[in-house]
């Protein structure tokens, strides 16, 4: 090959390479969108309190799939939060650039199976999406969530420019933000975190993945994390939280990436109070919820309840 040649297939070379290596961070990094803010302030997608069903429950069983069945019934079953002609949009963790074993994405299996139900349930359209930390691409690759939603009959949705709107959420700390647009423009919103644990904030369960509905720069907001967690879980009433602790990864969160790190606990736990379900699923990492900055600062905003039993708990067989 002459040297000219060379030069030039290697210079070709490594602009690809450098494309290819900032395309997380064109993902979710955005800081100036062409639209004009969109002044909401809350969106409430949850369901009337019903006093005969739990607010949390919980299910172990080695079938994640038979587990969230289990769990789900307790507190109402699919039918309760899904109805026939709607628009569900199911918000997983799908942060990272890790396999389902390492336990840094919510399980595919789980994310999957609430396909299903919502199909079961008669939804004319089940999305699943999420804003990547690392490249968003092989997130949804990896995670093995894009292939097992898409084959249960979801449109799975990799973020883009032009799907964000500016939207005022009115709270404390967050005002203006860039939201991916179908976790504001749907019927109902079902999130399904992972339980793991959190350099930041000790744990990261439901109301932590609500980040993932961000665009941004996120890391803005850590300086005052617990008060932009409750903000978000303020503005976003999920209409019902799936808490995926099939792998609960104990260490090294929240990209993970020791298997020594992950337990396998085989439980779902599914609940229409985000703080008490959250209160429950931090005792998977050793944490009580009067130790978890934002779980604290909810209970006190009124957003839920802190001591989940009071709440209503229950634990069912799958």
């Amino acid at each position: 090959m002459k040297r000219r040649d060379f030069l030039k297939r290697s210079g070709q070379a490594v602009a690809l390479a450098a494309v290819s290596g900032a395309t997380g961070q064109y993902f979710y990094d955005r800081q100036r969108l062409p639209h004009a803010p969109v002044f909401q302030k809350q969106q409430i997608f949850d369901v009337p309190t019903d006093p005969a069903l739990p607010v949390v429950s919980m299910a172990r069983h080695p079938d994640p799939a038979r587990a969230l069945r289990a769990s789900l019934d307790a507190v109402g079953g699919i039918r309760r939060f899904v109805h026939a002609g709607e628009r569900i949009t199911i918000k997983p963790n799908i942060g990272w650039d890790r396999a389902a074993e390492q336990a840094a994405n919510t399980n595919p299996v789980l994310v999957a199976e609430m396909v299903r139900l919502c199909r079961e349930a008669g939804a004319e359209e089940v999305i699943v999406t999420d804003i990547s930390c690392n490249d968003p691409r092989r997130c949804f690759l990896r995670s093995g969530i894009r292939a097992a939603a898409e084959e249960a009959g979801a449109r799975v949705i990799l973020p883009a420019d032009e799907e964000f709107m500016q939207v005022n959420m009115h709270g404390q700390l967050l005002g203006v933000w860039p939201v991916l647009r179908h976790f504001v423009q749907t019927d109902r919103f079902i999130n399904m975190p992972i339980v793991k644990h959190h350099s930041l904030t000790g744990c990261t369960l439901g109301m932590k993945n609500l980040y993932g509905i961000l665009g941004g720069r996120r890391n803005r907001l850590h300086q005052e994390i617990d008060q932009s967690i409750v903000d978000l879980a303020t503005f976003v009433r999920p209409t019902v939280t799936v808490i995926d602790a099939t792998r609960v990864l104990l260490r090294g969160g929240p990209q993970g990436g020791s298997l020594d790190d992950v337990s396998a606990e085989n439980t779902v736990l599914c609940t229409t109070d985000q703080v008490a379900g959250d209160a429950r699923a931090a005792e998977f990492l050793g944490l009580q919820a009067e130790d978890v900055g934002h779980l604290v600062l909810a209970d006190r905003s009124g957003l839920g309840s802190l001591d989940y039993r009071a709440a209503g708990y229950a634990e069912v067989s799958a």
